[in-house]
């Protein structure tokens, strides 16, 4: 009967660390890493058609998050008086803007739904800075109803690059330490 006792001592034990990992896990990927971006410090600028440096745009109600551990966790949600025609007329579409999840407390940027938007005609990507940081782009998104998105994605030079691939013709040559060639 000891041995019975002992081996659901331990059997527990084993579950009980086992939830503890899951709950430290979870918590570190949904809410350690990230940090409120104050919104004096955050700028939405749109690339335009002509080329040249991002315009900054007018902005409002401005919510956004970013960690370090990640180029790819920047994530905003903002507001426009810009005309999304007017938008249209002078800063260069993003092809392919695919909307990375955020963590479910950060509730103004829903991936699932500005995806549709875009699908549906009734939202527009555009190109907020190219090569943020290399491979990475800025993509903000502009919905007719003045709601935006912002966040970074893996652009196509990245895509192959951090595959450990030399960069394709047309890419600016990696820093060091981010090719593995």
């Amino acid at each position: 009967m000891s041995g019975t006792l002992g081996g659901r001592v331990a059997a527990g034990g084993i579950v009980a660390a086992a939830l503890a990992a899951g709950a430290a896990l979870y918590y570190f990927q949904v809410y350690y890493y990230y940090e409120d971006v104050p919104a004096d410090a955050v700028s939405v600028a749109l690339t335009p058609q002509t080329g040249g440096a991002p315009v900054e745009i007018p902005t409002g109600e401005v919510s956004a998050i970013d960690a370090d551990s990640s180029p790819l966790r920047y994530r905003a949600c903002f507001t426009t008086n810009a005309p999304l025609k007017q938008l249209r007329e002078s800063y260069t579409a993003y092809d392919g803007a695919t909307p990375l999840v955020s963590p479910g407390w950060f509730d103004c940027y829903d991936a699932d739904a500005i995806a549709t938007a875009l699908d549906e005609g009734r939202a527009e990507a555009f190109l907020g800075e190219a090569d943020i940081r290399y491979g990475i782009d800025m993509v903000v998104v502009v919905a007719e109803d003045g709601h935006g998105w912002a966040w970074h994605q893996i652009n196509r030079c990245g895509e192959v690059v951090f595959d450990g691939k030399p960069a394709p013709e047309g890419c600016a040559p990696p820093p060091e330490g981010i090719a593995r060639q």
